[in-house]
């Protein structure tokens, strides 16, 4: 059965499908029946609308949850500025260098919750005018303080767990999210699944593997509607497509979710896995080509080895940023392995999973990633490219 075997059993109900509506009571009779905010609704309690896109944005766009409460959110004590001096920036000063960047895997604090376990490592644009985007370790060791909550006012999170298991409780529901699973905590919606095209109605990510909270409380929401919610997404489920006769088909075909830009198929960021799959091609260089690509490409490692770095250095709980024209493909060692392998039907990625983040933004780096982390590894171009040797001959 094509699903992650998680250490960690599942706890939650939920529900299934990719941006479909849908409803959830977690007391009967609490969702008004044919009215979305009756004079006085089930139980005594408050009606809410939560609003991800503008209310006359098109109807296959629109983004909108009723939420039935026993307080509105409104009902809160006074904001206080947050002064923590471990708090993420989130408007750093950046960085923009042409160098090929990795990582060593990052480290894990114990003593900080989520809020406090935030860095920002890489982004472009700007949250205040809803442009752009940031990545961010995370590196939560404990819970987050009883009584305190966090929301996002300037974009979509896309969580991607790497070692763990995180634990969270949102005002529609709860997810576990377990190593090999990623969840998406909503501003807008912006996500969206890739388009098919030629390959048809499946595969990929499909839309029923999607699976969505059902309303939980602890003294607070009561019940939901609608087609704007968190969820989460298990990348063993991903329906992998590949070359069955020769050549390696651009990393596209690996698109799990995709927030577009204003200019059709190109995105904002595009996240892609590079799961376990089968390598068939013939007469074929089989791992991912050299390559100068217009779009940024940010990638991690969740666990494994990643086929187009064999040569180490590229780790579980690292990194790797290769920015807009930065020449980047596979290391020395996965090129001598790959011109020389015997090419038979092959298994490729088992215990691995590798994921991307690709922009059409430039990518700056903060200060921390470059220098405070301590974790860029000065001689990654060195050891993953300068090793290759020079095979030209001259035609006699």
């Amino acid at each position: 059965m094509p699903v992650t075997k998680f250490s960690t059993p599942e706890k939650y109900e939920y529900l299934n499908g990719f941006d479909s509506f849908h409803e959830s009571e977690s007391i009967k009779g609490a969702l008004p029946i044919g009215a979305n905010s009756p004079q006085k609704p089930p139980y005594g309690l408050y009606a809410e609308k939560l609003s991800g896109t503008a209310f006359t944005a098109p109807r296959h766009e629109n983004r909108q949850t009723w939420l039935y409460r026993i307080l509105p959110s409104a009902s809160h004590s006074t904001y206080k500025r947050f002064s923590d001096p471990s708090s993420p920036i989130l408007k750093a000063k950046l960085n923009y260098e042409p160098q090929q960047l990795r990582w060593d895997p990052f480290d894990i604090d114990e003593n900080v919750d989520w809020v406090r376990g935030l860095k920002l490592v890489s982004g472009a644009g700007d949250p205040t005018v809803k442009s752009g985007l940031g990545i961010y370790v995370f590196a939560a060791g404990r819970d987050m303080d009883a009584k305190t909550a966090l929301y996002s006012s300037d974009g979509e999170m896309l969580i991607v767990a790497q070692h763990g298991v995180l634990d969270i409780q949102t005002e529609l529901g709860r997810l576990l999210v377990r190593p090999n699973e990623i969840a998406i905590i909503p501003r807008g919606g912006h996500f969206q699944l890739p388009e098919l095209g030629p390959i048809g109605s499946n595969c990929l990510a499909n839309p029923r593997d999607f699976q969505i909270p059902v309303a939980d409380f602890d003294e607070d929401t009561k019940t939901n509607l609608d087609r704007f919610y968190p969820y989460k997404y298990d990348l063993g489920r991903f329906s992998v497509i590949g070359s069955t006769s020769f050549d390696h088909p651009d990393p596209s075909i690996y698109t799990v979710l995709t927030g577009p830009s204003d200019h059709p198929g190109t995105a904002i960021a595009d996240f892609v896995i590079f799961p376990p799959r089968w390598l068939v091609q013939e007469d074929t260089f089989r791992p991912p080509w050299y390559h100068r690509n217009t779009m940024s490409e940010f990638m991690g490692l969740i666990c494994g080895q990643y086929d187009a770095k064999t040569g180490g250095g590229f780790q579980p709980a690292g990194a790797s940023l290769h920015n807009i024209m930065t020449a980047h493909g596979p290391d020395a060692d996965s090129y001598e392995r790959a011109s020389n392998a015997e090419l038979k039907p092959v298994k490729v990625g088992e215990g691995s999973m590798a994921f991307m983040f690709e922009s059409s933004l430039m990518l700056g780096i903060t200060d921390w990633g470059l220098e405070t982390c301590k974790k860029v590894q000065p001689d990654y171009n060195k050891h993953s490219w300068e090793e290759l040797k020079v095979h030209f001959k001259r035609p006699s």
